[in-house]
């Protein structure tokens, strides 16, 4: 048992890249299409999606830094 409990650092690693990718996807698609279809949303909508894609993107830049690095090294 190490320092942080029984964590398994390469597959918390790995999803949390995933679902990096995931928010950000669903965030750039979500104003892909609401643009391509002219759509009118408020603006409280438009910056979910804009959270949406900041989010995911610095989830999967620091997953593998957190969890692939960082938490290893400090065990």
């Amino acid at each position: 048992m190490g320092r942080y409990g029984d964590l398994d650092y390469p597959v918390l690693a790995k999803r949390g890249t995933l679902l990096g990718l995931a928010v950000f996807a669903l965030g750039a698609l979500g104003e892909l299409a609401v643009h391509a279809l002219a759509l009118q949303l408020p603006a409280w909508e438009m910056t979910l999606l804009f959270d949406a894609e900041v989010l995911g993107v610095l989830l999967f830049l620091l997953s593998p830094l957190v969890f692939g690095i960082l938490l290893p090294l400090t065990e």
